[in-house]
Protein backbone atom coordinates (compact mmCIF):
# COMPACT_ATOMS: atom_id res chain seq x y z
CA UNK A 1 0.00 0.00 0.00
CA UNK A 2 1.22 3.49 -0.85
CA UNK A 3 -0.27 6.74 0.44
CA UNK A 4 0.46 9.83 -1.70
CA UNK A 5 -0.30 13.48 -0.97
CA UNK A 6 -1.70 15.97 -3.51
CA UNK A 7 1.77 17.04 -4.66
CA UNK A 8 2.56 13.45 -5.70
CA UNK A 9 5.11 12.77 -2.94
CA UNK A 10 4.90 9.43 -1.15
CA UNK A 11 3.72 10.07 2.42
CA UNK A 12 3.74 6.45 3.56
CA UNK A 13 4.91 3.19 2.02
CA UNK A 14 3.60 -0.09 3.43
CA UNK A 15 4.89 -3.56 2.57
CA UNK A 16 4.46 -7.02 4.04
CA UNK A 17 6.19 -10.37 3.65
CA UNK A 18 5.32 -13.88 4.84
CA UNK A 19 7.19 -16.05 7.27
CA UNK A 20 8.55 -19.39 6.09
CA UNK A 21 9.29 -22.88 7.23
CA UNK A 22 11.87 -25.32 5.92
CA UNK A 23 10.39 -28.73 5.17
CA UNK A 24 13.62 -30.42 4.05
CA UNK A 25 17.24 -29.43 3.56
CA UNK A 26 18.36 -27.33 6.51
CA UNK A 27 22.15 -27.48 6.97
CA UNK A 28 22.73 -29.61 3.88
CA UNK A 29 21.68 -26.62 1.74
CA UNK A 30 24.85 -24.86 2.94
CA UNK A 31 26.84 -27.58 1.12
CA UNK A 32 25.19 -27.19 -2.30
CA UNK A 33 22.43 -29.69 -1.62
CA UNK A 34 18.78 -28.96 -2.51
CA UNK A 35 16.09 -27.81 -0.10
CA UNK A 36 12.32 -27.40 0.08
CA UNK A 37 10.73 -24.53 1.95
CA UNK A 38 7.36 -22.80 1.97
CA UNK A 39 5.81 -19.50 2.90
CA UNK A 40 3.26 -19.54 5.72
CA UNK A 41 0.22 -17.49 6.67
CA UNK A 42 2.03 -15.37 9.26
CA UNK A 43 3.42 -12.01 8.13
CA UNK A 44 5.60 -9.02 8.94
CA UNK A 45 4.34 -5.58 7.88
CA UNK A 46 6.54 -2.48 7.67
CA UNK A 47 5.30 1.08 7.17
CA UNK A 48 7.65 3.99 6.44
CA UNK A 49 6.86 7.71 6.42
CA UNK A 50 8.75 10.95 6.75
CA UNK A 51 9.66 11.93 10.29
CA UNK A 52 8.04 15.10 11.62
CA UNK A 53 10.72 15.85 14.23
CA UNK A 54 13.98 15.22 12.36
CA UNK A 55 14.70 11.92 14.15
CA UNK A 56 14.39 8.41 12.68
CA UNK A 57 12.37 6.05 14.87
CA UNK A 58 11.32 2.41 14.91
CA UNK A 59 8.27 1.27 16.84
CA UNK A 60 6.47 -2.06 17.19
CA UNK A 61 3.43 -2.38 19.43
CA UNK A 62 3.43 -6.16 18.87
CA UNK A 63 6.96 -6.45 20.29
CA UNK A 64 6.50 -3.59 22.79
CA UNK A 65 9.55 -2.00 21.26
CA UNK A 66 10.68 1.55 20.47
CA UNK A 67 14.03 3.01 19.46
CA UNK A 68 15.64 6.05 17.87
CA UNK A 69 17.83 5.16 14.89
CA UNK A 70 21.09 6.47 13.48
CA UNK A 71 20.80 4.85 10.06
CA UNK A 72 24.14 6.18 8.79
CA UNK A 73 26.12 4.53 11.59
CA UNK A 74 23.83 1.53 12.08
CA UNK A 75 23.31 2.42 15.74
CA UNK A 76 20.29 3.06 17.92
CA UNK A 77 19.07 4.43 21.23
CA UNK A 78 16.73 1.90 22.83
CA UNK A 79 13.71 3.53 24.47
CA UNK A 80 11.87 0.35 25.46
CA UNK A 81 11.86 -3.37 24.74
CA UNK A 82 14.62 -5.70 23.54
CA UNK A 83 16.78 -4.91 20.47
CA UNK A 84 16.47 -8.31 18.69
CA UNK A 85 15.19 -7.67 15.18
CA UNK A 86 16.54 -4.10 14.98
CA UNK A 87 19.90 -5.21 13.53
CA UNK A 88 18.21 -6.51 10.39
CA UNK A 89 16.23 -3.31 9.91
CA UNK A 90 19.31 -1.12 10.41
CA UNK A 91 21.29 -3.22 7.91
CA UNK A 92 18.45 -2.95 5.37
CA UNK A 93 18.28 0.81 5.91
CA UNK A 94 22.03 1.15 5.49
CA UNK A 95 21.88 -0.67 2.15
CA UNK A 96 18.96 1.25 0.61
CA UNK A 97 17.98 4.37 2.59
CA UNK A 98 19.37 7.89 2.03
CA UNK A 99 19.53 8.45 5.83
CA UNK A 100 16.84 11.14 5.84
CA UNK A 101 14.69 11.07 9.02
CA UNK A 102 11.84 8.54 8.83
CA UNK A 103 9.37 6.84 11.14
CA UNK A 104 9.11 3.05 10.81
CA UNK A 105 6.36 0.91 12.27
CA UNK A 106 6.62 -2.87 12.45
CA UNK A 107 3.61 -5.16 12.83
CA UNK A 108 4.49 -8.81 13.35
CA UNK A 109 2.30 -11.87 13.87
CA UNK A 110 5.25 -14.27 13.48
CA UNK A 111 6.44 -15.42 16.91
CA UNK A 112 10.11 -14.52 17.43
CA UNK A 113 12.25 -17.64 17.75
CA UNK A 114 9.55 -19.91 16.31
CA UNK A 115 11.57 -20.98 13.28
CA UNK A 116 9.17 -19.17 10.95
CA UNK A 117 11.74 -16.76 9.54
CA UNK A 118 10.76 -13.58 11.39
CA UNK A 119 14.10 -11.91 10.57
CA UNK A 120 13.85 -12.76 6.86
CA UNK A 121 10.23 -11.58 6.67
CA UNK A 122 11.05 -8.30 8.42
CA UNK A 123 14.11 -7.76 6.20
CA UNK A 124 12.19 -8.41 2.98
CA UNK A 125 9.26 -6.20 4.04
CA UNK A 126 11.63 -3.39 5.05
CA UNK A 127 13.46 -3.48 1.72
CA UNK A 128 10.21 -3.58 -0.26
CA UNK A 129 8.83 -0.58 1.64
CA UNK A 130 12.11 1.30 1.15
CA UNK A 131 12.06 0.59 -2.58
CA UNK A 132 8.58 2.09 -2.86
CA UNK A 133 9.37 4.97 -0.52
CA UNK A 134 12.36 5.98 -2.65
CA UNK A 135 10.73 5.29 -6.00
CA UNK A 136 12.94 2.29 -6.80
CA UNK A 137 11.33 -0.17 -9.21
CA UNK A 138 9.68 -3.06 -7.37
CA UNK A 139 11.79 -6.06 -8.32
CA UNK A 140 11.44 -9.30 -6.34
CA UNK A 141 14.73 -10.72 -7.60
CA UNK A 142 16.62 -7.65 -6.39
CA UNK A 143 14.80 -7.59 -3.03
CA UNK A 144 15.58 -11.28 -2.40
CA UNK A 145 19.23 -10.72 -3.29
CA UNK A 146 19.55 -7.65 -1.04
CA UNK A 147 17.72 -9.40 1.80
CA UNK A 148 20.13 -12.35 1.65
CA UNK A 149 23.08 -9.94 1.89
CA UNK A 150 21.45 -8.26 4.91
CA UNK A 151 20.96 -11.61 6.69
CA UNK A 152 24.52 -12.67 5.86
CA UNK A 153 25.95 -9.40 7.19
CA UNK A 154 24.00 -9.70 10.44
CA UNK A 155 24.45 -13.45 11.03
CA UNK A 156 27.88 -13.96 9.50
CA UNK A 157 26.56 -16.76 7.29
CA UNK A 158 23.16 -17.35 5.73
CA UNK A 159 21.43 -19.48 3.13
CA UNK A 160 19.44 -17.59 0.47
CA UNK A 161 16.51 -19.95 1.11
CA UNK A 162 14.68 -17.93 3.79
CA UNK A 163 14.71 -14.66 1.91
CA UNK A 164 13.79 -16.34 -1.39
CA UNK A 165 10.67 -17.85 0.16
CA UNK A 166 9.69 -14.68 2.05
CA UNK A 167 10.01 -12.71 -1.20
CA UNK A 168 8.31 -15.09 -3.62
CA UNK A 169 5.79 -16.95 -1.46
CA UNK A 170 4.52 -20.46 -2.19
CA UNK A 171 6.49 -23.68 -1.85
CA UNK A 172 9.85 -23.75 -3.58
CA UNK A 173 12.55 -26.24 -4.46
CA UNK A 174 16.08 -24.86 -4.40
CA UNK A 175 18.28 -27.02 -6.62
CA UNK A 176 21.94 -27.92 -6.21
CA UNK A 177 22.91 -25.19 -8.66
CA UNK A 178 20.74 -22.65 -6.78
CA UNK A 179 17.96 -22.58 -9.35
CA UNK A 180 14.52 -21.94 -7.85
CA UNK A 181 11.43 -23.79 -9.02
CA UNK A 182 7.98 -23.33 -7.59
CA UNK A 183 5.66 -26.24 -6.89
CA UNK A 184 2.58 -25.89 -9.07
CA UNK A 185 0.12 -27.43 -6.62
CA UNK A 186 -2.29 -26.63 -3.83
CA UNK A 187 -0.80 -28.41 -0.82
CA UNK A 188 -3.17 -27.94 2.13
CA UNK A 189 -2.00 -30.55 4.62
CA UNK A 190 -1.89 -29.58 8.30
CA UNK A 191 1.30 -28.51 10.03
CA UNK A 192 2.10 -27.47 13.59
CA UNK A 193 5.23 -25.62 14.65
CA UNK A 194 6.54 -26.30 18.16
CA UNK A 195 9.16 -24.01 19.63
CA UNK A 196 11.00 -23.69 22.92
CA UNK A 197 12.03 -20.64 24.91
CA UNK A 198 15.64 -21.57 24.08
CA UNK A 199 16.38 -19.97 20.72
CA UNK A 200 18.81 -21.45 18.26
CA UNK A 201 21.71 -19.43 16.87
CA UNK A 202 21.92 -20.06 13.13
CA UNK A 203 25.47 -18.84 12.68
CA UNK A 204 26.73 -20.81 15.67
CA UNK A 205 25.04 -24.04 14.55
CA UNK A 206 26.30 -23.73 10.96
CA UNK A 207 29.85 -23.24 12.27
CA UNK A 208 29.44 -26.23 14.59
CA UNK A 209 28.37 -28.52 11.74
CA UNK A 210 31.21 -27.23 9.58
CA UNK A 211 33.73 -28.01 12.34
CA UNK A 212 32.28 -31.52 12.74
CA UNK A 213 32.50 -32.03 8.98
CA UNK A 214 36.12 -30.87 8.94
CA UNK A 215 36.97 -33.43 11.63
CA UNK A 216 34.99 -36.22 9.92
CA UNK A 217 34.86 -35.28 6.23
CA UNK A 218 33.94 -38.68 4.74
CA UNK A 219 31.22 -39.48 7.27
CA UNK A 220 29.63 -36.02 7.30
CA UNK A 221 29.97 -35.78 3.54
CA UNK A 222 27.90 -38.97 3.20
CA UNK A 223 25.27 -37.73 5.66
CA UNK A 224 24.93 -34.39 3.87
CA UNK A 225 24.65 -36.13 0.50
CA UNK A 226 21.92 -38.39 1.92
CA UNK A 227 20.05 -35.33 3.17
CA UNK A 228 20.09 -34.04 -0.39
CA UNK A 229 18.70 -37.33 -1.65
CA UNK A 230 15.89 -37.07 0.92
CA UNK A 231 14.98 -33.66 -0.52
CA UNK A 232 14.76 -35.11 -4.03
CA UNK A 233 12.54 -37.96 -2.80
CA UNK A 234 10.39 -35.49 -0.86
CA UNK A 235 9.91 -33.39 -3.99
CA UNK A 236 8.42 -36.39 -5.80
CA UNK A 237 6.27 -37.32 -2.78
CA UNK A 238 4.86 -33.78 -2.55
CA UNK A 239 4.06 -33.65 -6.26
CA UNK A 240 2.28 -37.01 -6.07
CA UNK A 241 0.50 -36.15 -2.79
CA UNK A 242 1.98 -39.14 -0.95
CA UNK A 243 1.53 -38.08 2.68
CA UNK A 244 2.91 -41.29 4.14
CA UNK A 245 6.12 -40.90 2.14
CA UNK A 246 6.49 -37.25 3.11
CA UNK A 247 6.14 -38.18 6.79
CA UNK A 248 8.55 -41.09 6.53
CA UNK A 249 11.17 -38.87 4.93
CA UNK A 250 10.70 -36.25 7.65
CA UNK A 251 11.38 -38.86 10.32
CA UNK A 252 14.49 -40.14 8.51
CA UNK A 253 15.70 -36.56 8.07
CA UNK A 254 15.29 -35.97 11.81
CA UNK A 255 17.62 -38.87 12.58
CA UNK A 256 20.29 -37.38 10.33
CA UNK A 257 19.90 -33.94 11.89
CA UNK A 258 20.41 -35.58 15.27
CA UNK A 259 23.58 -37.24 13.97
CA UNK A 260 25.18 -33.92 12.99
CA UNK A 261 24.72 -32.48 16.48
CA UNK A 262 21.94 -29.93 16.03
CA UNK A 263 19.31 -31.68 18.16
CA UNK A 264 18.60 -30.85 21.80
CA UNK A 265 16.69 -32.56 24.61
CA UNK A 266 13.86 -30.03 24.22
CA UNK A 267 13.59 -30.45 20.46
CA UNK A 268 13.67 -34.23 20.75
CA UNK A 269 10.91 -34.13 23.36
CA UNK A 270 8.69 -32.14 21.02
CA UNK A 271 9.49 -34.37 18.02
CA UNK A 272 8.37 -37.52 19.85
CA UNK A 273 5.45 -35.86 21.62
CA UNK A 274 4.10 -34.75 18.24
CA UNK A 275 4.33 -38.28 16.88
CA UNK A 276 2.66 -39.77 19.97
CA UNK A 277 -0.28 -37.41 19.56
CA UNK A 278 -0.97 -38.08 15.90
CA UNK A 279 1.72 -36.47 13.74
CA UNK A 280 2.72 -38.71 10.84
CA UNK A 281 6.14 -37.07 10.71
CA UNK A 282 8.10 -34.52 12.73
CA UNK A 283 11.56 -33.01 12.61
CA UNK A 284 13.65 -29.99 13.45
CA UNK A 285 13.02 -27.05 11.17
CA UNK A 286 15.76 -24.47 10.83
CA UNK A 287 19.22 -24.54 12.34
CA UNK A 288 18.47 -26.45 15.57
CA UNK A 289 20.38 -26.03 18.81
CA UNK A 290 17.14 -24.70 20.25
CA UNK A 291 14.32 -23.19 18.25
CA UNK A 292 11.70 -25.26 16.50
CA UNK A 293 10.25 -28.45 15.13
CA UNK A 294 7.66 -28.95 12.42
CA UNK A 295 5.00 -31.64 12.71
CA UNK A 296 3.07 -32.99 9.70
CA UNK A 297 -0.29 -33.96 11.11
CA UNK A 298 -3.18 -34.29 8.64
CA UNK A 299 -6.42 -34.38 10.65
CA UNK A 300 -4.59 -34.19 13.99
CA UNK A 301 -3.40 -30.58 14.18
CA UNK A 302 -5.51 -29.74 17.24
CA UNK A 303 -4.25 -32.74 19.23
CA UNK A 304 -0.62 -32.10 18.31
CA UNK A 305 -0.90 -28.38 18.99
CA UNK A 306 -2.41 -28.92 22.44
CA UNK A 307 0.19 -31.56 23.37
CA UNK A 308 3.14 -29.36 22.41
CA UNK A 309 1.61 -26.32 24.07
CA UNK A 310 1.59 -28.04 27.47
CA UNK A 311 5.32 -27.72 28.06
CA UNK A 312 6.56 -25.52 25.20
CA UNK A 313 4.91 -23.28 22.59
CA UNK A 314 2.96 -24.27 19.51
CA UNK A 315 1.29 -22.60 16.57
CA UNK A 316 -0.83 -24.04 13.77
CA UNK A 317 0.20 -22.85 10.32
CA UNK A 318 -1.14 -22.97 6.80
CA UNK A 319 0.98 -22.74 3.69
CA UNK A 320 0.69 -19.53 1.68
CA UNK A 321 1.19 -18.66 -1.98
CA UNK A 322 1.44 -14.94 -1.26
CA UNK A 323 4.92 -13.40 -1.22
CA UNK A 324 6.03 -9.84 -0.50
CA UNK A 325 3.54 -7.21 -1.55
CA UNK A 326 2.79 -3.51 -1.33
CA UNK A 327 -0.97 -3.81 -0.82
CA UNK A 328 -1.28 -5.65 2.48
CA UNK A 329 -2.07 -3.62 5.59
Amino acid sequence: MVIINLSGDIMEAIASAPGKTILFGEHSVVYKQPAIATAVNKRATISIKRSTNGVSTLRSDDLQFEAELDTENKSYNLIRGKPGIIRYILEALFSTHDHSPIDIKLSLNIPIGSGLGSSAAVTVATLAALHKFHGIKFNKHLIAKKAHIVERNVQGIASPLDTLVCTNGGMIYLSRDKMVSRFNLNFKSSFVIGYTSKRGNTGKMVRSVRALKNRNPRILGSIIKTMGQIVDEAKLAIISGNNQKIAELMNINQGLLDSIGVNTTELSRMVYSARRHGALGSKITGSGGGGSIIAFCPGKSNEVHDALNKYDNAIKIALSNEGVNLKYR
